[in-house]
């Protein structure tokens, strides 16, 4: 690590000027970079996708696709039970087509009562369409309403709604709320006040300075690999605030350092140097745990999941980048002087506070690990109920149109599950989808079977079913629908195939849970290798993977009270609750938080190590350790809760809701585990935190623990 500050510090400048180019690259290209990144959320090779990319190359429809519900009302003087009724409303929704290319089952087509309200003056109408997010189907869902209003003739009333509507607060997918570039200004904003409380003088712009370039120079990797893979449009959220977060996060690590070196009367240059081995250590480290968390996803079997991984995986290691050769080359040229004007005088590294906080700690180890792990295993307790799929329907959309159309229909004793179909495709004929039609409405769990005889729903030999069931996908209910339909179907002439979104949901969560011991496997076993090489530790890292996997656990145990159970999403955002969390937010979740909280651990455990090789005291090292990192890991955890917080300002649910999981899981980390419960446990373990393996140690290369060390750490109790 010296040798590289060294040669950042001896060419600073072409330093400075390499990671310019990289950033006025990556600004230039951001835009290129967002348009190539994909909106699929697709599991090839499973039966439910499958099915779907077969209605989508017969009939040109995405199964996976939620469809538009249009829901027209007669005058008082008309009825559905009259000819002219009927003919108001067919000709109303036949001008769809004028909207693009969709399967339309309405009434007319298919004679159902049940699209027809108990009064008789209500019909809806189900429109299967394109996804929306490809060029084929842009466009579609948005000119429904209008085509079906236009047509309608004075006194009848057109509303429309679907998932897709409602999902957004307010009513309107992708409307309203602010875009990825002010949700990371907002997030700067943010880290910019806690850094100015954290230093009290202009050298808090520093990490900023930082973060700007590695955001863009993510950007501009990422385009990169989307020349090599397809990208899920996720990963531009997590570039620019996580990136965001990272980046301050490590600036702030190394700066703090170098404040340090330079109180203890150091020269620039040498406090730079100084740093660069213990603070900068801490930093490849904590950037290399985040890394392994996120190329884990690479294990599952499903797309959108690896590219999540390999472009969230550039993040942290652009933001070491950074922080190794762009901060020195910084901090050489103008750290004195933005540091010379302080707002408080004394030390800012050493904090008395948190120096008598870990006494406290040290003094009374058990209570505190009692206390520490009593409040995460409290939390964690409620995601054993987490219930994963699409959120409730009705919960969704606050008092926006759409979500009064639904809740209306639903009031007319229609399902809210209609946003869900199950589409079902057969391929034997006529004959084989009249079978089919008949078994899927004697299977328990459907409301009503949709298959007109037109050609949006019969080409050749295959024909579209659409079954509306009675409970939605993301209850065991409606998921057990899917099962029964797949068992009764299987003996239909000619072949049928069970897709739609719940059966596609139902595919990805045997596929994805089905791996995930094995991603678990694999990512604890390289961190734990990592830390026991950094640590020289087989004790404290084997403590750090087992405690983070509690913290992850608390974690999900607020999505769960929060979101499924809707203790706060109503206050908060004023969404009622979901009743599920979207099946791959916990996967995705898992694989950030696990290597984001790791950072703190290092953070922490780094300067224990660091201080009980100086000490050779298991109390001096809890205590010195907390003293200078304490209020470090807490201003740092805010600062990536802030970015994660502007992130859930988005306008769209599964994006709230994957905020704010990341948003508290890193605070509670930081706050509850990393200062309670670990240097607890530290001063519980007294020397044996220090113990390994002789032939461990040779097998990863360790150097050989000071003898000196080790004889002062047994001679010392932890509480003395």
């Amino acid at each position: 690590m010296t040798a590289i500050t060294r040669i950042c510090l001896r060419h600073r400048r072409l330093v400075a000027l390499l990671w310019l180019i990289l950033a006025v690259a990556g600004a230039a290209t951001a835009s290129s970079t967002v348009n190539r990144l994909t909106h699929t959320f697709a599991t090839p090779g499973t039966a439910g996708h499958d099915a779907n990319l077969h209605l989508l190359q017969r009939f040109g429809i995405d199964g996976n696709e939620q469809p538009t519900i249009a829901v027209l009302t007669l005058p008082a003087d008309e009825s559905m039970n009259t000819k002219a009724g009927q003919d108001i409303a067919a000709k109303t929704f036949d001008a769809a087509d004028r909207a693009g290319h969709l399967a339309v089952a309405d009434y007319a087509n298919t004679r159902d009562p049940k699209l027809v309200s108990p009064d008789g003056r209500t019909t809806w109408a189900v429109f299967d369409m394109p996804n929306p997010d490809i060029p084929s189907g842009a466009g579609v869902m948005g000119a429904i309403e209008p085509a079906l209003k236009s047509a309608a003739p004075a006194g009848v009333s057109v509303q429309v709604t679907g998932f897709e509507q409602i999902q957004s607060v307010g009513g309107s997918a992708g409307a309203g709320g602010p875009g990825v570039l002010v949700e990371t200004l907002i997030g700067g904003v943010g880290a910019l006040a806690v850094l100015l409380f954290v230093y009290g003088s202009a050298i808090a712009i520093v990490p900023l300075l930082i973060a700007v370039p590695s955001i863009l120079a993510s950007l501009l990797l990422v385009l990169g690999l989307t020349h090599i893979t397809d990208v899920s449009f996720l990963v531009q959220y997590l570039v620019a605030v996580m990136g965001l977060g990272i980046a301050v996060d490590y600036s702030l690590l190394l700066v703090t350092r170098w404040r340090e070196e330079r109180e203890a009367g150091r020269s620039n240059e040498e406090a730079i140097l100084a740093a660069s081995p213990t603070a900068g250590r801490a930093v490849v480290l904590s950037g290399l745990t985040v890394a392994v968390g996120l190329l884990s996803l690479v294990i599952l079997p499903v797309p959108f999941l690896r590219s999540i991984g390999l472009g969230g995986m550039l993040i942290p290691l652009v933001a070491i980048a950074s922080a190794v050769t762009l901060l020195p080359a910084i901090l050489a040229a103008w750290g004195p002087a933005l540091d010379k004007h302080r707002m408080r005088k004394g030390s800012t590294t050493f904090s008395r506070g948190w120096q008598r906080w870990a006494g406290h700690i040290v003094r009374h180890r058990w209570i505190a690990g009692t206390v520490g792990l009593a409040i995460v295993v409290g939390l964690a307790l409620p995601a054993l109920s987490m219930n994963t799929g699409q959120p409730r329907a009705n919960s969704l959309g606050g008092n926006g149109r759409p979500a009064l159309t639904l809740h209306a229909l639903e009031s007319g004793g229609v399902p809210s599950a209609v946003v869900f179909p199950i589409q079902v495709l057969t391929h034997g004929g006529t004959a084989a989808a009249d079978q089919a039609r008949a078994i899927a409405q004697a299977t328990p769990g459907v409301y009503t079977v949709l298959a007109p005889a037109t050609l949006s729903f019969r080409q050749g030999s295959d024909s579209l079913i659409s079954v509306i069931p009675t409970d939605e996908g993301n209850s065991s209910a409606g998921t057990a629908t899917v099962a029964r339909l797949r068992t009764a179907l299987a003996g239909v002439p000619g072949g049928v195939e069970v897709g739609g979104n719940t059966a596609q949901n139902v595919d990805f969560n045997k596929q994805v849970y089905g791996n995930f011991p094995l991603m678990l496997a694999a990512i604890s076993l390289l961190t734990f290798l990592l830390l026991v090489r950094a640590f020289r530790s087989v004790v404290l890292a084997l403590k750090a993977v087992l405690v983070n996997l509690v913290s992850l656990g608390a974690s999900f145990g607020f999505l769960v009270l929060f979101w499924q159970h809707g203790f706060g999403s109503n206050l908060v955002y004023g969404v009622p609750a979901t009743g599920s969390i979207r099946n791959w937010i916990p996967i995705v979740s898992f694989a950030f938080l696990f290597g984001l909280s790791m950072d703190y651990e290092v953070f922490i455990l780094a300067r224990m190590r660091e201080e009980y090789d100086r000490s050779g005291s298991t109390r001096v090292a809890v205590v010195s350790a907390l003293a200078r990192t304490g209020r470090l890991v807490t201003c740092a955890a805010v600062i990536l809760a802030i970015s994660f917080a502007s992130l859930s300002s988005a306008p769209d649910v599964v994006v709230e809701m994957i905020a704010t999981g990341l948003g508290v899981g890193i605070f509670i980390d930081a706050v509850v585990v990393r200062t309670l419960l670990v240097p607890a446990l530290v001063a519980i373990m007294g020397r044996w935190n220090w113990w390994l393996p002789d032939a461990l140690a040779r097998l990863l290369r360790i150097p050989p623990q000071s003898t000196t060390n080790q004889q002062a750490g047994a001679e010392q109790p932890v509480g003395a």
